[in-house]
């Protein structure tokens, strides 16, 4: 029997090994490293090596307190890696956030699919993962050359544990350009560009690779036969324990480095492929309305070296002189990708006041991105933001509906640890915030709209 699940859980911004208990539904154990880019090489990449040294030693200290039973994987998305006849490197894992394949856009947009086709719209960077194949075949042949598997980020980890090469749809269809969500089959892209021969065959997130290579069992303790399974897109990882157990219409809000938004049953509404929405494909290989900003980045660069401690009274002055953040403070995606972020009643402002001001914009970011993909019934809130009592209560009077603050420290660790079960998961669970009675905050929000459109 499957208790205790080990999840790899690689983010942009952090790395994590947590331990979920399936039996209570809860993580018990949480270990975490940052990740950082290195810029050593031929472009900006991700430190793979570093990578496997914490996540190894992780499985090995936990599993000297709580025997691991099996191993799941999710990760940050826009990621692919590309690897060779022996499974090393072909190429270095690139960093989306380069800005390199932007150089070739004006080749790329004359061969990459329609955002009908594929639910993918045109992001900057590496965002989108044709894009940077796209440049790594064009600057690289003889090394691209030598792939012998195009891999998601997943199921690279999931390779190297296991040795079994597979693909996945909900990395492969979030924002790639490579995935068909309405023929549940590569786009036109991929054969376009010869790529299909390439690609690892397609396994359910909840496949059970195998067993874990004997040399690491030796290396970690972990029994020979643990199982590792196939793994997901963290976004999707955060949507996978409602869509088992929670009852349309529901919208997910997953918070990390970015926070991205994902409507179930709700409102029939056409994407705007020019303000980051998309069709993300969950786990059960459904499209799903999605939309997207960089919250979380966002939030790091806004409270860098400053208080984060606030009270009522810097609630009340915020609300009452309508002090506004307007985006965007990350340009280039997002719902308003070109616009310039400023400060509107600001003057003056204390520390405490700022705080709130920038819990309030998140929150109206992200209730803008819920309207885009036609979100209905409560907004569940997984990752950092759910325990910014600011952000919920804000989003809850913007949107008019509730706001459930999950409970999980880590949303996407509990959906990739689900992936090992048959057993349903257990229903939305954390406080809810109603919309607030007070209309201040209601007339807030509609203030932010409006300075937002006057700009």
């Amino acid at each position: 029997m499957i208790r205790h699940v080990a999840v790899i859980d690689i983010g942009k911004t952090n790395a994590k090994v947590a331990l979920v208990d399936l039996t209570t539904v809860r993580e018990v154990t949480l270990r975490r490293v940052a990740n950082a880019a290195s810029t050593d090489g031929p472009y900006p990449h991700h430190d793979v090596e570093s990578l496997w040294t914490f996540i190894l030693d992780s499985l090995a200290a936990i599993h000297r307190e709580q025997r691991i039973d099996a191993i799941s994987i999710t990760t940050h998305g826009a990621t692919a890696v590309l690897v060779d006849a022996e499974g090393g490197l072909a190429l270095p894992v690139l960093d989306y956030e380069f800005s390199g394949p932007d150089d070739l856009a004006q080749d790329y947009e004359a061969i990459r699919p329609a955002f009908a086709e594929t639910g993918t719209p045109r992001l900057p960077a590496g965002l989108n993962i044709g894009a940077q194949l796209f440049w790594q075949r064009r600057h690289f042949p003889t090394d691209f050359a030598r792939t012998a598997a195009i891999l998601m980020y997943p199921q690279y980890w999931a390779l190297r544990l296991t040795g079994v090469a597979a693909n996945e749809v909900t990395s492969l269809g979030c924002h790639t350009d490579l995935w068909d969500p309405w023929q549940a089959d590569f786009s036109s892209l991929v054969d376009r560009m010869g790529w299909r021969r390439l690609m690892a065959p397609v396994r359910p997130a909840k496949d059970r690779l195998g067993p874990i290579l004997p040399a690491l069992s030796r290396e970690t303790g972990l029994d020979p036969q643990t199982p590792v399974f196939c793994g997901l897109h963290d976004s999707n990882a955060s949507l996978l324990p409602h869509l088992i157990a929670d009852r349309p219409p529901f919208s997910v809000v997953s918070t990390g480095t970015w926070v991205v938004s994902m409507a179930v049953g709700g409102n029939k509404v056409a994407l705007d492929a020019a303000r980051d929405t998309l069709v993300n494909v969950n786990a059960l290989g459904n499209p799903v309305p999605s939309a997207r900003f960089m919250g979380g980045r966002e939030f790091s660069l806004l409270t860098d070296g400053k208080p984060q401690d606030w009270s009522d009274a810097d609630v009340a002055a915020v609300l009452a002189r309508r002090t506004l953040l307007l985006p965007s403070t990350q340009q280039g995606s997002g719902p308003y990708p070109h616009h310039a972020a400023r400060w509107l009643a600001a003057e003056d402002v204390t520390d405490g006041q700022r705080f709130v001001a920038i819990s309030f914009y998140l929150a109206l970011m992200t209730a803008t991105c819920l309207g885009l993909i036609g979100g209905d019934g409560p907004a569940i809130v997984e990752g950092p933001f759910a325990r910014n009592r600011l952000f919920t209560r804000m989003l809850a009077a913007a949107t008019a509906r509730p706001v459930i603050a999950s409970e999980a420290a880590t949303g996407t660790s509990i959906g990739a640890a689900l992936l090992a079960t048959d057993r349903g998961a257990v229903g939305s669970k954390g406080e809810t915030t109603k919309p607030p009675d007070d209309l201040a905050w209601a007339d807030y929000a509609r203030a932010w709209r409006a300075a937002v459109d006057a700009s």
